[in-house]
């Protein structure tokens, strides 16, 4: 297997992409501790993967481009290109339920816990958010504290709340009162 890897711009620094012919396996930003948990994560699940920089990028990395880009410009991006996560069958549910939350929308670790029916599992959730391979497609910035109280964002809590101030315009509901994160549900 090959996997194409990318340099992204995005307006909360460089993305690094990391893509197959058929589908999207990382998308992660560049700070250190974010690339070493990438290559532990690459090694662990695509062993055999060779990895090559990406000139003329492929289908699948363009499509994360657009994605990314109609995302940043505010409006509502088409379909996610297609998912290649691997992970532990625990992390998978999680991911899956991640997809689930709207943007504009949060759930707290113990409503994704419940909703995957494991409803005391909010520590290995929490643990399962910060293992996922594909930043903002696959939503973890949307999983808040009880209360709705930002915590725990591998990219930086600077970048969590931006995420969430930038989804804001995506809300079905009023605006939350000035200091507060919508909570999903």
């Amino acid at each position: 297997m090959e996997l194409q890897r990318r340099a992204i711009a995005t307006p909360l620094g460089p993305m690094l992409a990391l893509a197959s012919e058929t589908a999207l396996c990382a998308l992660e930003f560049t700070d250190p501790s974010r690339v070493s948990r990438l290559d532990r994560r690459l090694a662990r699940w695509y062993g055999g993967a060779r990895i090559v920089d990406a000139a003329a990028p492929n289908g699948v990395l363009r499509r994360t481009e657009e994605w990314l880009d109609a995302y940043f410009a505010g409006a509502a991006p088409d379909a996610a290109p297609p998912l290649d996560m691997r992970g532990a069958p625990f992390e998978l549910r999680v991911w899956r339920q991640l997809l689930a939350v709207p943007p504009g929308a949060t759930a707290t670790y113990g409503e994704i816990a419940r909703r995957i029916g494991s409803p005391g599992a909010s520590r290995a959730v929490g643990l399962a958010n910060g293992a996922n391979p594909v930043a903002i497609i696959v939503p973890c910035h949307r999983v808040v504290g009880a209360g709705g109280a930002l915590t725990g964002y591998g990219g930086g809590l600077d970048r969590k709340q931006w995420l969430l101030t930038h989804e804001a315009r995506w809300r079905k509901d009023a605006p939350p009162a000035p200091g507060r994160l919508p909570l999903d549900g």
